[in-house]
């Protein structure tokens, strides 16, 4: 199968891409987490902030600031258990335990992992993975990489006035293992809300920041000493306490680096570290994709052209105009809720709604390597929406247009049918959910400018708006599920999106919901 074969496949015909005789081997799952061996590490001090709310700004972030950073970025914070008893005929009960983060992950695998680059006064400079399970830092290279990272970037970025760097890479056994080749557009959603994330708690901590979707991959895996076949980053994410500068633009290259000649100027490193699984298998398409997806050289870095959003004459409704939401990130985190079976059909109301559309788009902002140094990013994905008993707006679906921060109306009426219909899975009551959002974005998927990489590249533009819509809607007190498991045909036949391109990326029930019977405990001190 040829690469935009699989690409299609993946979005409209997820069964061509999985073999009918696929069975998950759960005896052999890998770790959630990757663990080095016979290291250097670090410890971060387990004392972590309760809220992040009136944080004192520091010139020079320390190691203490770093280490909780890094926690409420990615570190484990919770133990739950939860009972499932199908068959009451049974004396025992199946139950289910997970260790929970402050992002979601698709099954709960986190096929993702952190790596940072750091430079401050109090630890030595040099390149880290994150010890997730014992919350600590593990030295993989010690040294000074400005100037490293900065050509592999292809010079777009003044690394002295940063103090780290974020790494954001992909296990891909780590979700394969359950998903087969649907991992894949899973991997990078997951990197996408581990992206929103970061953008969220970098504020708190007032980091300032700029997102490289494009970078030479096989130097950045070679100064982290990845091997390829296993593991691949995804994105570089410099960090400063200087206010953010803007990315330059990529046909102001002067000089071509390769990455070949580039990993000349570092020694090979390879490190032991535990999976747990004992049977990996093979994921040639992964491989495939990675490095159809992969730039050789920073000629190929590439500057997307804004796109104009198409205007069909439709009808609007006004959304009332609501202050910027304000609220304790912490806090927010803690409380924020998957349902499932869980939602309950209420009433929502339009400051409700309003509030969500336009704090997931309007802070949607950040310094990133796609649009050049003109201006702040504006996304590339759209946000439509499907309303059932919103107050004073009727059933309908609509597309949220931020800058009029008014919904157009597609068509109305009640289609919730149609989205339970297009489910694979019966996870989710829809006829007790008001919002079902979805995610959109072009159908090329950025093929022209991006080529295979564009399609990694929109999944991870989704998953940063997810992030955005799932804290949102816990600080207004609702709860989002995101599915991955829908009919993008049936999605995208209701908002007619054919008519600009468009596909649904992934579909986000909100609303209201009951406790879970479940026991939850902290991790944190």
């Amino acid at each position: 199968m040829n690469l935009d074969g699989f690409i299609h496949n993946l979005h409209f015909n997820i069964d061509k891409i999985t073999p009918p005789d696929w069975e998950v081997d759960w005896e052999d799952a890998p770790l959630a987490y990757k663990l080095y061996c016979g290291l250097p590490v670090i410890p971060f001090s387990l004392e972590v902030p309760l809220t992040l709310e009136d944080r004192k700004i520091t010139e020079f972030p320390n190691q203490s600031e770093i280490g909780n950073f890094l926690w409420y970025l990615y570190g484990l914070n919770q133990v739950s258990q939860s009972v499932f008893t199908f068959d009451f005929s049974k004396q025992a009960s199946d139950y289910m335990q997970s260790y929970r983060r402050f992002v979601p992950s698709g099954g709960a695998l986190y096929p993702n992992e952190l790596y940072v680059y750091l430079k401050t006064e109090d630890l030595p400079a040099g390149v880290y993975h994150y010890d997730v399970a014992h919350h600590r830092l593990v030295l993989l290279r010690e040294g000074n990489f400005d100037s490293y990272i900065a050509r592999a970037l292809g010079n777009r970025c003044d690394l002295s006035n940063c103090f780290g760097t974020v790494f954001v890479s992909t296990m891909f056994w780590k979700n394969f293992f359950k998903y087969n080749n649907f991992s894949y557009r899973l991997q990078g959603l997951d990197a996408g809300v581990l992206i929103g994330q970061l953008i969220e708690v970098a504020k708190r901590f007032g980091f300032s920041l700029q997102v490289y979707f494009q970078f030479l991959d096989r130097a950045i895996n070679h100064l982290l000493g990845l091997s390829e076949q296993e593991e691949s980053v995804y994105t570089v994410i410099p960090l400063s306490v200087e206010p953010p500068i803007q990315v330059m633009n990529g046909s102001d290259i002067d000089e071509n680096v390769s990455a070949a000649e580039l990993c000349l100027d570092l020694k090979t490193i390879q490190y032991d570290h535990y999976v747990r699984s004992k049977r990996v298998k093979e994921y040639p398409m992964l491989i495939k994709m990675n490095e159809g997806s992969m730039l050789e050289t920073t000629r190929s870095i590439r500057q997307m052209k804004e796109k104009v959003s198409m205007d069909h004459g439709s009808q609007t409704v006004s959304l009332p105009h609501v202050k910027r939401l304000s609220y304790d990130l912490a806090a927010v985190c803690r409380k924020r809720f998957s349902p499932d079976m869980d939602f309950i059909l209420g009433k929502v109301s339009q400051v409700q709604l309003a509030t969500l559309m336009q704090e997931a788009i309007s802070s949607f902002s950040y310094v990133n390597d796609l649009d050049g140094t003109k201006k702040m990013y504006g996304p590339n994905v759209s946000l439509y929406v499907c309303l059932y008993n919103v107050e004073g707006i009727p059933n309908g679906a609509y597309h949220y247009d931020s800058k009029a921060h008014v919904l157009r109306q597609v068509q109305l009426g009640d289609y919730r049918l149609q989205l339970q219909a297009g489910m694979s899975a019966d996870n989710v009551n829809l006829f007790q959910v008001p919002l079902c959002l979805h995610v959109a974005g072009d159908k090329d998927h950025y093929k022209t400018e991006l080529g295979n990489r564009g399609y990694r590249i929109q999944q991870m533009e989704a998953g940063i708006i997810v992030q955005r819509l799932l804290l949102v809607a816990s600080a207004i007190g609702m709860g989002g599920h995101p599915i991955l498991g829908f009919e993008a045909n049936v999605c995208d036949e209701i908002y007619k999106m054919d008519l600009e391109g468009k596909t649904s990326l992934i579909q986000i029930p909100i609303g209201p919901f009951r406790p879970r019977p479940w026991l939850r405990g902290s991790l944190q001190s």
